[in-house]
C-alpha cells in the first residue's frame, strides 16, 4: 500500500510526465472529478443503496459522461462561432445564461469544498465538531477572499499539480489497501451484500442530488487559453474514462466488506471505515482531503470571480466576486449541513448541463447534424431539468 502511494508519486513527480502537455491538460478536470466524490461516495451509496452501489455509481458515470459528450460537441463547434452569432441569436443566450449559472454554481461548489475540508481537518483532532468545523470553514473563506483580494491566486495556482499528484497516489495506495481487504474477506467468506435503505423515486432522487460529485470535466471547456479544442476535447474524455475505472474500482471494493454498523453517514464516515483496513489510512485521506480540497475550492474562486468580471463586462471585478463568493458561501456554512450543499451544488450543475445540452441541440440544428443528435440532445436538456428539480440532499 505504500509502495503504491510513493511509487505514483514518484511517477508523477518525473518532469517528463509533469511536462507532456495531454496529461497536464487531464490533470485538471481529473482533479475535479475525483476530488470529493471520492471522500464522500463511499459511505453515502453503501448506506444508501447497499450492494446495489456499484451499479448506481455506474449510473452517475454514465449520466457524467453523457453530459461530457454534449459539452465535447461544442467545443468542437467552437466558442468563439457561438459568440460570433455563427450559430444564431438563440445559442448567444444560451450561452450567457449557461455561464452565469456556472458562475454562481462555482460559488456554491466552493462552499462543499471548504466545509469538506473544515470536517477533514478537525475529523483526527478533539476538535472534532460541526461548530468548530464551521469555524475553520469560515477562516478558510477569509484567508482566500483576502489572498484573493491582495495578491492573486496565480501563486496559489501553481498548487494544483502537487495536490493533484498527491491526492492520486494516495488513492493508489487506498485501492491498494481496499484490494487486500477486500481479498481477504473473500478468501475467509466474509463478502457482505448490504440491503439498500432508499428505493424506488427516493433512490432515483438521492442519485440526482449526488450529480456533483461526478461533476468537474466541463473544466475542460474552460481551458482555451492553453490548449487547443482538439486536446481539450481528448482531455475530458481521457479524464471521464479514469475517473470512471476509479470510481467503479472503488465503490466495488468498498462495497461487500463492511457491515451497516461499520457505517457512518457523517460526510467524514469514510475516514472510520478506512481505519478497519489500514490504521494508516485515514492520516492519508485527511491529508489528500486538505491538499485537494483548498486547491479545488482556490481553482473554482478564481473561475467564479473571472466569469462574473467577463459576463458584467468588468461592472463586477474580480475582487468584488471574491467578496461575494465569500459572503454566500459563509452564509450556507452556517445555515446548511454539508449534505444540503451537495444537493445545491448538485441542481447547480444539473441546469448548466441541461443548458449546455440545449445548446448542442441548437448547435447540431444549425449544422444539420441529423434529427437524432438533436432529439438526443434536447432529451439531455430536460434531463438536466429534472435532476435540478427533484434532486434530493442525503438525510
Amino acid at each position: 500500500m505504500a509502495l503504491a502511494t510513493v511509487s505514483v508519486a514518484i511517477v508523477l513527480s518525473m518532469r517528463s510526465v509533469a511536462r507532456f502537455a495531454l496529461w497536464r491538460a487531464v490533470v485538471t478536470p481529473l482533479a475535479s472529478i475525483i476530488g470529493s466524490g471520492f471522500l464522500l461516495l463511499g459511505p453515502i451509496l453503501n448506506i444508501g443503496y447497499g450492494g446495489y452501489a456499484p451499479l448506481i455509481m455506474l449510473v452517475l458515470c454514465l449520466a457524467a459522461f453523457l453530459f461530457g459528450g454534449v459539452i465535447r460537441f461544442n467545443i468542437a463547434a467552437g466558442e468563439k462561432s457561438v459568440q460570433n452569432g455563427d450559430y444564431g441569436r438563440a445559442a448567444i443566450r444560451i450561452e450567457t445564461i449557461a455561464s452565469w449559472t456556472l458562475a454562481f454554481a462555482y460559488i456554491i461548489s466552493v462552499s462543499y469544498y471548504l466545509n469538506l475540508l473544515g470536517a477533514f481537518a478537525l475529523s483526527l483532532t478533539p476538535f472534532n465538531s460541526g461548530f468548530d468545523a464551521k469555524l475553520l470553514t469560515t477562516g478558510v473563506f477569509i484567508i482566500i477572499v483576502l489572498v484573493g483580494w491582495s495578491r492573486g491566486f496565480k501563486s496559489l495556482e501553481k498548487m494544483e499539480y502537487v495536490s493533484v499528484s498527491l491526492k492520486l497516489a494516495i488513492i493508489a495506495g487506498l485501492l491498494v489497501g481496499l484490494m487486500g481487504h477486500f481479498g481477504h474477506q473473500a478468501l475467509n467468506d466474509g463478502l457482505i451484500f448490504n440491503p439498500q435503505k432508499v428505493s424506488g423515486w427516493s433512490a432515483i432522487t438521492l442519485a440526482f442530488g449526488l450529480l456533483i460529485t461526478v461533476q468537474g470535466f466541463e473544466t475542460s471547456r474552460y481551458l482555451g487559453s492553453e490548449y487547443d479544442a482538439k486536446t481539450r476535447i481528448k482531455s475530458m474524455r481521457l479524464a471521464q474514462w479514469l475517473s470512471t475505472a476509479i470510481y467503479l474500482v472503488y465503490i466495488l471494493l468498498i462495497s461487500y466488506v463492511f457491515r451497516p454498523d461499520q457505517m457512518s453517514s457523517s460526510e467524514t464516515g469514510i475516514i472510520n471505515m478506512m481505519q478497519i483496513v489500514a490504521p494508516i489510512l485515514p492520516f492519508l485521506l485527511v491529508a489528500a482531503a486538505l491538499a485537494s480540497q483548498f486547491s479545488a475550492a482556490v481553482a473554482d474562486t478564481s473561475g467564479s470571480g473571472g466569469l462574473f468580471s467577463e459576463l458584467s463586462r468588468n461592472r463586477i471585478s474580480e475582487r468584488h466576486a471574491y467578496l461575494l463568493l465569500a459572503i454566500i458561501g459563509i452564509a450556507l456554512t452556517w445555515s446548511a449541513d454539508i449534505y444540503a450543499i451537495v444537493s445545491y451544488a448538485s441542481r447547480c450543475f444539473a441546469i448548466y448541463y441541461g443548458l449546455q445540452a440545449a445548446l448542442g441541440a441548437v448547435i447540431a440544428t444549425k449544422r444539420d447534424a441529423g434529427g437524432l443528435r438533436v432529439g438526443f440532445y434536447a432529451a439531455l436538456a430536460v434531463f438536466g431539468a429534472i435532476i435540478a428539480i427533484f434532486g434530493q440532499p442525503v438525510e
